[in-house]
C-alpha cells in the first residue's frame, strides 16, 4: 500500500496525537477519518483481489494438465501472498511433479500444509488474524467540546486524482528469461 505525501502527513499528524494526546481542530478529525477509509477501502479491495486470484486459481487447478504453466505461476504468487494450500493443490501439484517447477512447489507446499497442520494441532492458527477496523484514540477531541455533525467521507477524497485502475496498482506478471544455454539451436 502506498500513501501520497498529503496521505503521510494526515498520518504522521494522527500519530503524534496517538502518542501525545492533544485536542484535533475538526478538519484533523476529517482527514483522519478520510484517510481511515481509504486505508479500509484498500483492504477491502486487497480483500476482493484474494478472492478473484484463489477463483482463478481453482479455474486453472481444474483444467489441468492442460493449464499446467498458468497453474504453476498462479500457486507461486499465490504462496508469495500467503496462501495455505488445498489437498486439491497438493494432488495437483503431485501430477506436475515431473515438472522442475512443479517438483520445486509441491516440496514447498508439503513444507506448508506440514506447518500449518502442527498449527492447528497446537491449538493456533497458522492464518493470519484479521484486520480490525480503525477506532478513534482517545484525547483526540475535548471532552467537553459538543461533536459537530460529522460530514459525510467523500467517496473520491480527492477530486484531482482519479481512482487507479487495478493494472495501475498491480503490476503485470513478468514471465522468467529462459538461461542463455536454452536460446541456441541445437
Amino acid at each position: 500500500m502506498a500513501f501520497s505525501a498529503d496521505e503521510l502527513r494526515v498520518l504522521r499528524r494522527a500519530l503524534a496525537t496517538a502518542l501525545h494526546p492533544t485536542p484535533l481542530s475538526d478538519e484533523d478529525v476529517r482527514d483522519v477519518l478520510r484517510l481511515a477509509g481509504s486505508v479500509d477501502e484498500a483492504v477491502r479491495e486487497a480483500g476482493r483481489l484474494r478472492a478473484f486470484l484463489l477463483a482463478d486459481l481453482a479455474r486453472y487447478r481444474a483444467a489441468l494438465p492442460a493449464a499446467a504453466p498458468g497453474y504453476l505461476e498462479l500457486l507461486q504468487d499465490a504462496l508469495a501472498a500467503g496462501y495455505q494450500p488445498v489437498p486439491d493443490d497438493l494432488v495437483a501439484l503431485r501430477t506436475l511433479r515431473h515438472l522442475p517447477v512443479g517438483a520445486a512447489l509441491l516440496r514447498r507446499c508439503q513444507v506448508v500444509a506440514e506447518l500449518s497442520l502442527r498449527a492447528r494441532l497446537a491449538g493456533r492458527s497458522a492464518a493470519p488474524a484479521p484486520r480490525t477496523r480503525l477506532l478513534a484514540l482517545p484525547g483526540g477531541r475535548a471532552a467537553d467540546e459538543p461533536r459537530p455533525k460529522e460530514p459525510v467521507p467523500d467517496r473520491f477524497p480527492h477530486p484531482g486524482r482519479p481512482m487507479p485502475k487495478p493494472s495501475e496498482v498491480f503490476p503485470p506478471r513478468r514471465h522468467p528469461v529462459p538461461p542463455p544455454e536454452q536460446w541456441a539451436a541445437g
